[in-house]
């Protein structure tokens, strides 16, 4: 953040994202031929890596996508299943975490240096209570969504073994890639992740 003129103040995590489906899936040999709603080249690869057909469709279209038949599977948070009712099209949905995003709140380094040290303590107090409430709200939200999709007549389950260790052989592979573009600087931040 320093390298970019930027002090974080706090993080925000959201729910972790999960796969839905139209189908019980305990692997990639239930996947396949599945159209898949992706929005990302990230997506998009594990869509294929799975067997499936990543179709890019726009969030404002998911439901859309789902009621007309042009996509049965996607990867999203249990807001999303929720918000979009997919109940009405959807069975399943696996937890996995494959990405836990996060907002971030920064402030420029040159303003807050400018601040009196009571005014840093105040702001980083204030911060920090922030972060831990916000990552307490995101836990329970993601409970009452679960519950939500659940009592809807979903099925909301953990990831099986054989599904989940195809995932991470996905993201092991996808994580190799990025790393021989994103080279040493890539390599730091995976090293300081990893240390975590």
């Amino acid at each position: 953040m320093a390298d970019l003129n930027l002090v974080a103040l706090y993080t925000c995590p959201w729910p972790g994202q999960g796969f839905y489906f139209d189908q019980e899936v305990n692997s990639s040999a239930d996947t396949q031929g599945i159209k898949f709603r992706s929005y990302n080249s990230a997506t998009a690869t594990f869509a294929e890596e799975l067997g499936m057909i990543p179709v890019q469709i726009e969030a404002a279209e998911l439901s859309q996508a789902l009621a007309t038949g042009v996509a049965s599977a996607f990867i999203s948070s249990g807001s999303t299943g929720y918000d979009r009712q997919v109940w009405e099209h959807l069975s399943h949905y696996y937890k996995v975490n494959a990405w836990l995003p996060r907002n971030y709140v920064m402030v420029n380094t040159q303003v807050w240096d400018g601040l009196d040290a009571d005014v840093q303590a105040g702001i980083q107090k204030a911060a920090d209570e922030t972060s831990a409430s916000c990552a307490a709200k995101s836990a329970e939200l993601s409970d009452f969504y679960f519950q939500e999709l659940e009592s809807n007549g979903m099925t909301v389950q953990d990831a099986g073994p054989e599904f989940l260790a195809e995932l991470e052989a996905i993201g092991a592979q996808m994580t190799a890639d990025w790393l021989e573009t994103a080279g040493a600087d890539g390599q730091a931040i995976l090293d300081a992740y990893n240390a975590n």
